[in-house]
């Protein structure tokens, strides 16, 4: 199963890390420390491939995150592996009412948020006779989020427990007696030089007072490449937002203080490549799924150097090359930067990047609504007559789904599907602003 699963993802060889914790998991508990963006989530998803049993049909494993979006990432790959366990999410700000529905017929596989799978076991949502496994994953910001105590919680109605994996992308002083976690096998690869980023760091010099020209020129510079621009707080993101849609940089935004709904449309766009810029908060800067970020930006510094690593690992992931680059006033100083960044002089004419040539198209039915890739494509290649390389990444939610679709080509695409039928309904279908 492990070779399909790979193949279904399409992964030739798993790295060093995975390996070290696929024989980790054979033995016994795991704590599995590696950076962001190594490719943690297969390192504790293959092993489930021998513990997972197609007799239970009630929950035998449980994962437990610090954030919706990652829950959301783990819940995709798994999807992804092709396994043919059925795998659920439950987190903040998703109807209790469809996650009650869900867990009615119980998934294999249950991901969630400690506050909200604390709330369902008070409601007796699913019983936890079968879970023998438990993984805590991005455990070190669980534990930063204030989750400890609803982690306790649940960890004592797992009766049944024999295995657990603990993830976390920095150093443990000591685990917490809670987790149960008895003589583990530690996976550190953390100081792993072959597993360190390829990653260029760059300064740009700017006085205070400049800093929001500095970065719209920094931005015009990098052009239409894949970018994050990270900020301190969520009033910066929208002040700074506000600004450069005055000078007509098209871009999205993503920050805790944002409906849920809105979240995901951001990140959904920026990976389907609608839009290549995100101003963001550190809620960006760990367990999201936005690969291939060529460029970083540190708007504001972070005040921590865990926090600057964690922001410089979503780019240069796994294999790649990335650039991350400070705006530094003439005379500021990081003590936790150990290397001296490469000063850039930024060029005098601007040229605004180009938009990108992809948009997305919001088709208001989903997998509640027993909608599926399939029919999306079918639909948009048959009636909207659109050719394979004008059709880009397709995300399919609950309620709602989203395709990238040539911006050249999907205003004809709406007029020519808006009267089509999906599984016999008629449904909403415009492009998403």
């Amino acid at each position: 199963m492990l070779k399909q699963s790979l193949e279904n993802l399409k992964i030739a060889q798993l790295n060093q890390m995975q390996h070290a914790a696929l024989e980790a998991a054979k033995k016994g508990d795991v704590l599995l420390l590696s950076p962001t963006g190594s490719g943690k989530t297969l390192g504790f998803l293959l092993p489930l491939l021998n513990l997972l049993d197609a007799k239970i049909p009630t929950v035998q494993v449980l994962i437990l995150v610090p954030s919706r979006e990652l829950a959301l990432q783990i819940e995709q790959v798994f999807k992804a592996m092709g396994t043919g366990f059925k795998v659920n999410c439950c987190y903040g700000g998703h109807p209790v009412k469809i996650e009650r529905n869900n867990l009615s017929q119980p998934p294999a596989v249950l991901i969630g948020t400690p506050g909200r799978i604390s709330h369902h076991l008070r409601r007796h949502s699913f019983t936890t006779d079968t879970i023998t496994t438990l993984i805590l994953d991005e455990f070190d910001k669980s534990l930063e989020f204030g989750f400890q105590e609803d982690m306790a919680f649940i960890i004592k109605q797992l009766p049944a427990l024999k295995k657990r994996i603990l993830t976390s992308a920095t150093k443990m002083q000591e685990i917490p007696a809670f987790t149960g976690i008895n003589r583990p096998t530690t996976v550190d690869f953390l100081d792993n030089k072959t597993n360190a980023p390829d990653l260029k760091l760059k300064a740009v010099i700017s006085p205070a007072a400049d800093k929001l020209d500095t970065l719209f020129s920094l931005i015009c510079s990098i052009g239409d490449k894949a970018t994050l621009v990270f900020c301190n707080h969520r009033e910066a993101v929208d002040r700074i937002s506000e600004l450069l849609w005055d000078r007509g940089l098209v871009h999205d935004i993503f920050h805790g203080g944002m409906e849920q709904e809105d979240r995901e449309r951001a990140l959904l766009k920026f990976r389907n490549g609608s839009h290549r810029l995100l101003i963001t908060t550190d809620l960006a800067s760990r367990g999201l799924d936005i690969p291939e970020i060529e460029y970083v930006v540190h708007y504001q510094l972070p005040h921590t150097e865990e926090a600057f690593l964690h922001r410089n690992g979503r780019t240069a992931r796994m294999h790649a090359k990335g650039t991350s680059y400070l705006i530094l006033t003439e005379d500021e100083k990081l003590a936790y930067v150990k290397q001296n960044p490469e000063i850039e002089a930024l060029p005098e004419k601007l040229v605004l990047p180009k938009p990108s040539p992809w948009a997305t198209l919001y088709i208001a039915a989903g997998k509640k609504d027993k909608i599926n890739k399939v029919d999306i494509v079918g639909l948009l290649l048959q009636k909207g007559e659109l050719a394979k390389e004008d059709l880009g990444l397709i995300e399919v939610l609950d309620h709602s789904s989203y395709a990238a679709v040539k911006r050249s080509k999907i205003e004809r695409v709406v007029q020519a599907i808006k009267a089509e039928k999906i599984k016999g309904k008629k449904v909403k279908i415009e492009i998403s602003i």
